[in-house]
């Protein structure tokens, strides 16, 4: 080849060699809106709803209906098929304790432990054959939340607020409504703006009887001395500002005192759902002490979009401690799973149901995660547990432009492997971009 015919390679190739992944594609879309004004792809989602279910949902036991679990039974995976346990001892085939059925026009397959979202088989999108590069909790968590395994990469959430900016001035672009029991395997971390300006990370808010910490000063405290703190507080921020220009930390700091103070106004209105309807309560479950945690937690991401923040993020299960409070079924697996689906099932089946009935869906893209799925043999614990199994699993997706009542890919006839069409994190955070 001569030189003459050597192409010099587009800035976004070089973004995409360079980045790589989440970061990669999230600044490829950046440079092409820059290059051209408009994203390689008509973007129909305008908002995201991202649910996460850290510690491991069995995938075998909710989405993805294997009988032949139910045919071998009891029997030893042997030879080249032999599937060997992260934890514990190696156990034998288990078949599902749920039973399964078939919903809606689609006919999709679904377990009892679902029965709400069972009754929305048809808006939903499935992903059946997930892989991610690691079956511990932490590295698995963090790739699903920035692409990488590693801390110190921006989470989907930033991306989203760096690259749409915000509705609500008033308002965070990207908040995180955490589980009440406890935060996920490294916490904070899995909503850092990582290497994008510090305005971008995830804005925590609270449990329903303290929403945002420290919002409201002290009532000893008169208005009048507080707006002069206020007024003094910012003027000296901007003089050190001044004088050290390009300090992202302290601009982004200063943005947050403007943003702490506008929210005061804002953020009781948004986080109270007292105006909320008696159908409405019932519709999230907050009639019922096993999902009114969760329940809050999913009106108030309704809320919230409506009112102009971009990504609202939802956890479903917390700390890793003695009694495990996430989807972490490594001893019975009937009652951590039938605990969890008590309190995720009824929400969040009626946020999308509420979603729909508003007009939001078509133009917010609400996706369902978990870190891996399980194995579809007993860990050999004696106590009908599964151990994690990032061969494959299942996420699922609904809105903004999705085909619903559709599947994609699949595992083998035990759900063990990816068979068809292994999606990697990388393939789903693609999707979430486009």
């Amino acid at each position: 080849m001569s030189h003459n015919t050597l192409r010099k390679p587009t800035r976004r190739e070089l973004l995409w060699e360079i980045g790589g992944g989440l970061a990669g594609l999230a600044l490829s879309q950046l440079e092409a809106r820059a290059e051209t004004g408009k994203t390689h792809f008509p973007a129909k989602a305008k908002r995201v709803i991202l649910i996460s279910l850290p510690g491991g949902l069995s995938h075998v036991d909710t989405f993805d209906y294997k009988p032949d679990l139910v045919k071998h039974h009891g029997k030893e995976t042997q030879g080249a098929n032999t599937i060997k346990p992260f934890f514990g001892k190696r156990g034998t085939i288990m078949k599902s304790p749920f039973s399964f059925q078939q919903y809606g026009k689609s006919g999709k397959w679904i377990s009892s432990l679902m029965p709400h979202l069972a009754q929305r088989a048809d808006d939903l999108t499935f992903l059946h054959s997930m892989v991610s590069r690691s079956n511990a909790h932490g590295p698995a968590l963090f790739q699903m939340s920035t692409g990488f395994i590693f801390q110190g990469f921006p989470a989907v959430g930033s991306w989203i607020s760096y690259g749409l900016g915000s509705e609500n001035e008033n308002l965070p672009s990207f908040v995180v409504l955490p589980d009440p029991r406890g935060l996920p395997p490294c916490g904070v971390a899995n909503w850092g703006n990582g290497f994008l300006p510090a305005s971008h990370q995830g804005v925590i808010f609270g449990a329903e009887e303290n929403p945002i910490a420290d919002l409201r000063p002290p009532a000893s405290v008169p208005a009048r001395e507080q707006a002069a703190t206020y007024d003094l507080l910012t003027s000296m921020n901007e003089d050190h500002l001044r004088a050290n220009p390009g300090e992202d930390a302290l601009a982004s700091r200063i943005k947050a005192y403007e943003l702490a103070a506008k929210m005061q106004v804002t953020a009781p209105d948004v986080t109270s759902i007292a105006g909320e309807t008696e159908a409405t309560r019932e519709l999230y479950g907050l009639n019922n002490p096993a999902s009114r945690a969760f329940g809050y937690n999913c009106l108030l991401a309704r809320r919230l979009i409506e009112r102009g923040v971009r990504c609202v993020q939802l956890y479903n299960g917390g700390h890793f401690g003695t009694p495990r409070v996430n989807w972490d079924a490594h001893e019975d697996l009937v009652a951590n799973h039938g605990k969890n689906a008590a309190t995720f099932d009824k929400p969040t089946a009626g946020l999308l149901y509420d979603l729909k009935q508003r007009g939001l869906l078509t133009d917010t893209l609400v996706a369902v995660t978990t870190e891996f799925g399980r194995l579809p043999i007993s860990e050999g614990l004696g106590e009908g547990g599964r151990d994690h199994n990032p061969e494959g699993y299942t996420s699922f997706l609904a809105g903004a432009g999705l085909k619903p009542g559709f599947s994609l890919g699949s595992t083998d006839e035990l759900g063990y492997k990816a068979e068809e069409r292994p999606l990697t994190v990388y393939d789903f955070h693609a999707t979430l971009l486009h």
